[in-house]
């Protein structure tokens, strides 16, 4: 297989992943793009090689650098802006779970505490209601908590020489 080849199946593929872990295709797309690319690349080239719109391209870095996994570089003597993708695999992936879990887990838990403490004196049906729904509750933020948990540890520097001793 040619570099060309591997780079466009590669960039394809993680788009494809892309809805499975919160993000839309294109977006995804620019992030393998960037992320595989050893130069930082501009809005142009983005452009050119996905073969999408200017605003598509903008949105999504602009949703990418939110996230904070992408950056915006200036080149001396050049108009055009340049990105780059955060290369460091350990710190993308805490960037990525601090992310799901402010924009997916927190709501849920929010949604999850206000039904699980509704009146439940009618029914047996309501107090079954109640009982389950306030043990995922419990569950999901058990979870929440140790991730929030992984990822303080990922940022301490003897945690991350932990890793470190453990890879």
């Amino acid at each position: 297989m040619e570099f060309r080849e591997a780079k466009n199946k590669f960039v394809q593929t993680w788009g494809a992943l892309g809805s499975q872990w919160g993000i839309n295709k294109t977006m995804a797309q620019i992030h393998a793009l960037l992320m595989v690319s050893n130069e930082p690349v501009s809005m142009e080239d983005i452009m050119d090689e996905l073969q999408i719109s200017r605003g598509n391209t903008s949105m999504n870095l602009k949703a990418l650098m939110d996230w904070g996994i992408v950056y915006k570089e200036y080149k001396a003597g050049e108009r055009r802006e340049f990105f780059t993708a955060e290369k460091d695999l350990d710190e993308l992936a805490v960037k990525i779970a601090r992310e799901r879990s402010k924009r997916e887990i927190k709501p849920a838990l929010k949604i999850l505490k206000e039904v699980s403490t509704i009146d439940a004196s009618n029914s047996a049906e309501e107090k079954h209601f109640v009982d389950q729904t306030s043990k995922l509750y419990d569950f999901v933020l058990k979870a929440d908590n140790m991730l929030d948990k992984m990822t303080e540890f990922n940022e301490n520097w003897l945690g991350r020489l932990v890793l470190k001793i453990m890879k």
